[in-house]
């Protein structure tokens, strides 16, 4: 009888340690692929600069140059098994690749209309809001006092992150900035929900391979009748092919997995270091400066993502 108690409270313990460090690895692969998205934004404003792309033309080759690499890799991974997908979860698959379409397309619109700061404000902060929504909703997660201070210093650190400055948009356009943007957000948090739901019964290969092509048909779709532009010089096809590669496939494959042990607002919250991200480079990149804002901001940032691995540790 005592054997089996011993025996029985070591199991659990090496459990528990187990679920553990796989939320702990989960954080982490979160917020790597955070920062891999933070180099979207410094990347796009050299191929403006170089080129005469369009958001929507940048868009597509982003998805369409992820797309085989991410089904070479199901297949070597998964084989015939990678085809083995229920009818409606290959709906919520396209339906990721929607929603990826969807926030590309309203964030590009937005910073059209009220410019990048508003338009990250925006999208960034409210996404995670969104999140915690749904999820309390639709999956019964419960947000714990750690989660709910690291969203709040994270909304803050970004608010005072990015540099508010209305810009004096045409009340029209400033109005339909907003919703793109809140679409955009809505876009992004309905991905992160979908991915949870889906990450208990498929490899995360599977979701990306399959949404990342529905959603470069129909950017090429929105594309062609709206100025295709294809004609490139070789360092500017370099430059598409690495937001092909490395913050897309790369990326969203590392988020995925790590969604399977991460919550969908943890993660959401997470994500929220691709703006420090993308001001870092910007300040390397392209002389971009702080200011005192900024950095209290940026520390805010740190100690959202210092909570919740803390949370996680829990």
């Amino acid at each position: 009888m005592s054997a089996t108690t011993s025996t029985t409270t070591s199991t659990t313990t090496t459990t528990k340690t187990l679920t553990r460090a796989e939320s702990q690895r989960g954080l982490l692969q979160v917020m790597l692929a955070a920062v891999l998205w933070g180099t979207v934004g410094v990347t796009t404003k050299s191929l403006y600069a170089i080129s005469d792309a369009n958001p929507l033309s940048i868009g597509f080759f982003r998805l369409a140059f992820a797309v085989p690499v991410l089904a070479l890799a199901c297949w070597l991974t998964l084989r015939s098994r990678m085809f083995a997908v229920a009818r409606r979860d290959f709906f919520l698959m396209a339906l990721i690749g929607a929603m990826m379409a969807l926030y590309q397309v309203c964030y590009f619109g937005a910073i059209q209309r009220v410019g990048v700061s508003i338009a990250v404000l925006i999208t960034l902060c409210t996404a995670p809001v969104i999140v915690a929504l749904l999820s309390v909703a639709f999956l019964r997660e419960r947000l714990t006092w750690p989660v709910l201070a690291a969203l709040v210093c994270a909304l803050a650190g970004t608010a005072l992150l990015i540099d508010l400055q209305p810009g004096g948009a045409a009340a029209g356009d400033a109005l339909i900035g907003v919703l793109l943007a809140l679409g955009s957000a809505t876009g992004y948090a309905i991905i992160a929900l979908l991915s949870r739901v889906l990450a208990g019964r498929y490899h995360p290969l599977q979701s990306t391979s399959i949404g990342f092509a529905v959603g470069a048909v129909m950017l090429l779709l929105l594309a062609l009748p709206t100025g295709f532009v294809v004609v490139y010089s070789a360092t500017a096809w370099l430059q598409l092919l690495y937001l092909g590669l490395v913050p897309t496939a790369l990326a969203y494959f590392v988020f995925f997995t790590g969604m399977k042990h991460t919550s969908a607002t943890v993660a959401s919250v997470a994500t929220l270091i691709e703006p420090l991200t993308s001001t870092a480079l910007a300040v390397a990149l392209f002389g971009e400066r702080l200011g005192p804002t900024g950095w209290v901001g940026a520390l805010l940032l740190l100690g959202a993502m210092g909570l919740l691995y803390l949370n996680g540790r829990r």
